[in-house]
Parts: structure tokens; C-alpha cells; sequence
């Protein structure tokens, strides 16, 4: 275009300013380098900058309808902040993030692979070699007994989310105080001290069929291993399809233990799409008295079917949001306390996952691997080319 002309964005262009709002109790954390993420959702551009002293920073941007994160860290002290809807439509907008308070966890989630394989060298799509891997990011031995695993409704990250809402003015995402924990709640047993991770290990945990899945399609990956857990119970879940018997190389001692079945599916529905995926435990009680008692346990609403479990906020060890790429209709199911952001899977039946980035100079100074845990997926995680369990 002619340089000499005018503008032609000055009359489209808006001022976004955004002040990052500390915990009451961590107003003295307000410094300058808060990380500033803001994407536009219908044309996919990002944008990052870093707050001044003051916690403000300011973006000019063309009329549209964006996301904002805002994340910060000191030490072990972690801070994040998210708008999901900003609309920038009628002129320039001040808005004021509050941040959650939150902390790096002991045992994390370090893959999630859920989006299947084809059957090459036959035609079709495979989808029942789901799992996940847990990692233990601390100097000290961890036990599995009695943490728990869930997924969130809605299943899918594009389906209709009744238990988040956004404010009409600034466009804030307002979180429930719990997380929905939708079809049913799985445990690991043990008497406490049944299940150890010594530091810098990992724990298979397979979502469907804990078989050799590769010994028939290659392109996917064998989860009869010794010492893999596997979510098996034939009582609740009884589809041999997704669900058949564990192989030969996996003791009984690892069947998780459904503790809530609230759905009705046969098969345990873990999204091949976009599952947002939680670990937990239960707090001054056991997660059985606590699904026992009926307010912890209601009635969707706007369905007559499905129920859910209010697992509380400051229960969740890790959680992982994940979006589906092939949409642009993503909805946060996480508060930011829990994951600030999302990782994306960009497409489905081509055996990629999605994988925890290793903090290499912390892992160089302990001796073992240590991963970036900023409770924002969006820094944390990546989407990796084939299955870390591949062959």
C-alpha cells in the first residue's frame, strides 16, 4: 500500500489494559514481569508482553474477541489469571485479572494420550489404548494409595459448559469453587505406603485395555507391562471392547477402585477430543464418606440423567486442560488455581500426545528429571509426534 496514506487500522484499533490483581494475602508479590498472553480467538493470533511495576500492561488491537492469561511465579508461589471472553468491539477496555494463588505439585501429570492411531496397515480409526502418565517432581519418595483420577464435565472442551460463566462487563471467567467430576471417580488401593515413587518416577495408569494393543495394530502401543495400573472393573464397566480383561503383566493390586459411578455409559468415557483431566485426594476425610454424603454429589443442570461429583478446588494435586484444535468454540472447564491455560490437540487417530516438558536445568542439578509444572499448560506441555510408550 501507499505509506503515504493514512492508517488504515485508526479507526479499528483499541486500547486492552490489563492489571494483574494479586491474592489479598500476596499483594506484596505486585512486581514488574508478570507474562501477559492474549490470543484472538477467531484468528488465532497471539500476543505476549509483561506487566510494569505497577502490574499493568497494555495492548492496541483491532475489533475482536479475545482471551486473556496472565501468569506469574516466585519460587513455589505460583499466579495465574484468565478472561476467556473479551470482546473489543466499541472502544478501549481497563481490565482488572484477579489472580489465584497456587503451588507446583508433588505428583504431577506428565502425558496424556487419548486422540488414538489408525489400524494401518488395515483401514479404520483406534481409540480404546487411552492412558495417562503420573510423574513424581519432588526430592522425596511419593505414594499413590488413595489419590484419585477424574475427568470434568462437559467431556469435550466445544460442548456446552453450564458451571462456568463469564462476566457480562469485563468478560472474567467465574469458576465454581469444585470441579465436576463427571461418569465416576477412580482411587488406587494400598495401605498407604503400598505404592512408592522414588523421586523422578514415573506410574503408568492405562484409561482402557491394559493389553498389548501393538500386537495388532502397530501404530499404537503395548500396556501389559509390569507395574502398570489400569482403571479395570468389569461390575461398573463391562464393554470387553474398551474394557477387556487386564494381560497376564499386570497384577490385580493395580485395578483402580471405582469409588462413584454417576453416569450410565458401559464403557468409562474418557474424551478422545479434549478431556480435562484431574488427580486428587481427599482432605480431613476419605473420599468414600465424602461422595456418601448427598450434597457433594447433584444433579446436573438441565439433565435428568447425569450427576456429578464436587471434588473441592483446593483438593486437585494436577490438572490438565485440553482443547481440540479443530475448533474454535473452546470453553475453560479449569480454574486457572488449577490450569491456567490449555494444551492443544491438534488432530485425532494419528498417535500424537500430549507431553510435560522436562525443566532441564533443574534436572541437571538433581540427577533426575524434573518437569515444568507453572499449573498453565499452555507453558507446560506440548503436543508430541508419536506416544512416549511407542515402541
Amino acid at each position: 500500500m501507499d505509506i503515504n496514506k493514512d492508517n488504515p487500522y485508526d479507526d479499528q484499533l483499541h486500547t486492552l489494559r490489563i492489571t494483574a490483581i494479586y491474592p489479598e494475602d500476596y499483594s506484596s508479590y505486585l512486581r514488574e514481569g508478570a507474562t501477559v498472553k492474549i490470543e484472538d480467538i477467531n484468528r488465532g493470533n497471539t500476543y505476549k508482553a509483561t506487566t510494569d511495576k505497577n502490574g499493568i500492561v497494555s495492548f492496541d488491537l483491532t475489533n475482536g474477541l479475545y482471551r486473556v492469561q496472565v501468569s506469574d511465579r516466585a519460587d513455589r508461589d505460583i499466579f495465574n489469571g484468565l478472561a476467556d471472553n473479551v470482546k473489543l468491539v466499541n472502544g478501549d477496555i481497563t481490565l482488572n485479572i484477579p489472580l489465584t494463588h497456587s503451588r507446583s505439585g508433588a505428583i504431577v501429570i506428565k502425558e496424556i494420550y487419548c486422540g488414538g492411531c489408525t489400524k494401518l496397515p488395515i483401514e479404520g480409526n483406534y481409540q480404546s489404548d487411552k492412558y495417562i502418565i503420573l510423574h513424581n517432581n519432588t526430592s522425596e519418595t511419593q505414594y499413590l494409595d488413595q489419590l484419585c483420577f477424574g475427568t470434568l464435565d462437559p467431556y469435550n472442551s466445544q460442548a456446552t459448559n453450564v458451571w462456568v460463566s463469564q462476566d457480562p462487563t469485563t468478560g472474567v471467567t467465574i469458576f465454581p469453587e469444585f470441579v465436576p467430576i463427571a461418569q465416576s471417580i477412580w482411587q488406587f488401593g494400598g495401605d498407604g505406603q503400598s505404592f512408592p515413587m522414588a523421586p523422578g518416577e514415573d506410574a503408568v495408569v492405562v484409561i482402557g485395555g491394559a493389553i498389548n494393543h501393538a500386537a495388532q495394530y502397530p501404530l499404537s502401543v503395548n500396556l501389559n507391562k509390569p507395574g502398570y495400573f489400569v482403571c479395570y472393573n468389569p461390575v461398573y464397566f463391562w464393554n470387553t471392547l474398551y474394557h477387556p480383561a487386564p494381560g497376564d503383566q499386570i497384577n490385580p493390586d493395580h485395578y483402580l477402585n471405582v469409588v462413584i459411578k454417576t453416569g450410565q455409559a458401559n464403557a468409562y468415557t474418557f474424551s478422545v477430543f479434549s478431556p480435562a483431566t484431574v488427580i486428587f485426594k481427599a482432605q480431613n476425610t476419605t473420599i468414600q464418606e465424602f461422595v456418601n454424603n448427598e450434597n457433594n454429589v447433584i444433579q446436573k443442570p438441565g439433565s435428568t440423567i447425569d450427576r456429578v461429583v464436587k471434588i473441592p478446588n483446593e483438593w486437585i494435586l494436577d490438572g490438565v486442560e485440553i482443547y481440540y484444535g479443530g475448533s474454535s468454540n473452546n470453553k475453560k472447564r479449569l480454574s486457572p488455581s488449577i490450569d491456567a491455560g490449555y494444551v492443544t490437540q491438534s488432530a485425532l487417530y494419528d498417535g500424537k500426545t500430549l507431553f510435560r516438558r522436562t525443566d532441564e536445568e533443574a534436572s541437571n542439578e538433581a540427577g533426575y528429571e524434573i518437569l515444568e509444572d507453572t499449573n498453565n499448560s499452555s507453558n507446560d506441555f506440548y503436543e508430541r509426534e508419536k506416544q512416549s510408550l511407542h515402541d
